[in-house]
């Protein structure tokens, strides 16, 4: 029997698609980072998220985005709001039943691009 890889582990795009959703759903509810979603449209941020998730996890799709550095300057992060960010989508793997290992290794891949999402165009 040949091992499965982490994207048939997720469900394969629905179920990635379903853990952003309710990733998203926290996001745009959350005190500290809803404010970052006010005028966005999510319905476009939620198909980029689930392509980019698809992608990491070993699936068919390809994220062909904007590059994640691009897309977020314009967006004042500091590091307390990706570390809460990644908190809830941890909450959203939990959700969903997300075996740990699985659920770290999407995390792994968002946390990734920190630098990225922090990163400013010269003033």
């Amino acid at each position: 029997m040949s091992e499965t890889t982490l994207y048939e582990r997720l469900g394969g795009r629905d179920g990635i698609r379903a853990v952003v959703d309710d990733f998203y759903d926290r996001l745009v509810a959350d005190e500290q980072l809803g404010l970052f979603f006010e005028g966005a449209d999510m319905e476009r941020l939620r198909r980029t998220q689930t392509d980019f998730l698809c992608e990491a996890a070993g699936g068919p799709e390809t994220y062909d985005a904007q590059p994640v550095r691009e897309a977020h300057r314009h967006v004042p992060f500091e590091p307390g709001d990706i570390q809460r960010a990644v908190e809830l989508l941890a909450e959203s793997l939990d959700a969903f039943d997300v075996p740990a290992e699985d659920a770290q290794a999407v995390v792994d891949a968002v946390a990734a691009y920190e630098d990225e999402l922090l990163d400013r165009p010269p003033e």
